[in-house]
């Protein structure tokens, strides 16, 4: 059965930090008993090997030629029943000289070796017959004209208690310190996530009544500052999706109770009464000029909507912006004729006036800017389109300037906004929606430029459009 992965961040989060330390206090651990073992080995090595040359001196052969050890060297009579030293002395051909009390009869490594103590020391672990286990050295020493083989070792017994001992305190350590680094684990991750439940507890008191709320960035340097941001970025990306639909729907009320409510008037006067067929045409022909009015307000609201969500959706294109402006005029050339209106242009150098921007949205900010100022010029009139290319500021400068009244000062700002019409009027028949500068305005600062009107001009209107200029 696999077990689940605990539920809460901070659980994991204990779980891992308690992992890792476990890992790293398994592997000290296991370095630590290591270590301490062999610094017991060697330590009873170097004491085995201090014995044998003691013993050495205390050995000697009898009058009857048996080989004896002094115990007079000890100043203490229990000295020398060290119940943990065995010993035994063979001569080179393998017969038993001497064997100590502590072996109980028993041999200490059997059978000679070849060469065993010949170069110095040698040391291994033996098994005696009795199941025990030894630790012997092995040294050849000449004594009375004869070469004796002394071995020497000490039970290892006491050696693997103490290390067991060892481990098993290691063990209880080892669990203290778990435990203990668990309940740390909890608090530090407890602390180190306070601010990630504050934000959640934040985060669901948002609602669509109260989305200019953010959530408060303690540090914008951690990740969970970086956490934050990028949520209130989200959060100011849905407050500005929702006050554009609240916008486009107020708009759309707004603009549409006109028309609707002068095509229903019309509609029913004309039931009401029994007109004469000239008088019906009348009022159909007022209900298909209210109509085309409403559908050009729709389509410009649509794309005001469009523009507001989806802008930066389509493949941006590097054109000279003078490309889209003729263009328009090529558009609008029946127009211009009809109303003998003259087209005069000045800095047209396309290689330095080009500009990345979506061409199918610039071109319609074009046509409205220009068919703005086609609609409050008079017969006979100049239109003035002028380019620049400012070093300064590397950008790309269009200017159409037109011969119509002008606007007035108080209304530069106003002119941009949704459904404003100004004092001055355009000629008879071309009444806009409102929302041909407010789609300008739009396009063009979301193609990262500027568009306003000049407040020092003293005769007609000056639209200055300014785009990144794009350099290869």
């Amino acid at each position: 059965m696999r077990l689940g992965r605990p539920a809460s961040i901070r659980a994991r989060l204990t779980f891992w930090y308690v992992g890792v330390l476990a890992a790293m206090l398994l592997v000290y651990a296991v370095i630590v008993f290591v270590f301490q073992y062999a610094t017991l080995t060697n330590q009873i090595f170097h004491d085995e090997v201090q014995d044998i040359v003691t013993v050495e001196g205390l050995l000697y052969f009898d009058g009857h030629g048996t080989l004896q050890l002094r115990q007079d060297y000890y100043s203490r009579p229990q000295s020398h029943l060290l119940v943990d030293r065995m010993m035994e002395v063979r001569d080179l051909s393998g017969n038993t000289l001497y064997s100590s009390p502590t072996l109980r009869g028993l041999s200490l490594g059997g059978p000679s070796q070849p060469n065993e103590g010949d170069a110095g020391f040698n040391e291994h672990i033996t098994r005696l017959a009795d199941g025990s286990y030894a630790f012997v050295i092995s040294h050849v020493h000449g004594m009375g004209g004869r070469m004796v083989l002394i071995r020497l070792g000490y039970s290892l017994a006491p050696l693997r208690d103490r290390m067991v001992q060892f481990l098993f305190i290691l063990l209880i350590a080892f669990s203290l310190v778990l435990a203990a680094a668990a309940a740390a684990g909890q608090f530090i991750a407890k602390r180190a996530l306070l601010p990630l439940e504050l934000m959640s507890a934040r985060a669901a008191s948002i609602t669509a009544h109260n989305l200019s709320d953010r959530l408060v960035i303690q540090n914008a340097e951690d990740e969970l500052g970086h956490m934050a941001l990028v949520f209130n970025h989200l959060l100011e990306r849905l407050e500005q999706s929702f006050q554009q639909l609240q916008r486009f729907t107020a708009d759309a009320a707004h603009e549409l109770r006109t028309p609707l409510a002068s095509l229903r008037a019309v509609g029913e006067v004309a039931l009401q009464k029994e007109e004469n067929i000239e008088s019906y045409r009348e009022a159909l022909s007022s209900i298909l000029e209210e109509t085309n009015r409403l559908n050009e307000t729709v389509d410009s609201l649509l794309l005001l909507a469009r523009t507001e969500a989806n802008f930066g959706t389509e493949d941006a294109e590097v054109f000279a912006i003078g490309e889209p402006v003729r263009e328009i005029l090529n558009l609008l050339g029946v127009l211009l004729e009809d109303r003998r209106i003259r087209i005069e242009t000045a800095g047209v150098y396309e290689s330095r006036t080009r500009v990345r921007a979506s061409r199918g949205l610039l071109r319609v900010a074009l046509m409205n800017v220009l068919h703005n100022a086609l609609k409050f010029s008079a017969e006979d009139a100049a239109l003035r389109i002028t380019y620049h290319h400012l070093s300064a500021e590397d950008c790309v400068q269009l200017v159409v300037e037109d011969e119509g009244p002008g606007i007035d000062p108080s209304e530069h700002e106003r002119i941009f906004e949704r459904f404003f019409r100004g004092h001055q009027q355009p000629r008879q028949g071309e009444n806009g929606t409102g929302l041909g500068l407010p789609i300008a305005r739009l396009i063009i600062e979301r193609s990262g430029g500027t568009i306003r009107f000049d407040k020092t001009a003293t005769a007609g209107a000056r639209c200055i459009i300014r785009l990144p200029a794009y350099a290869d």
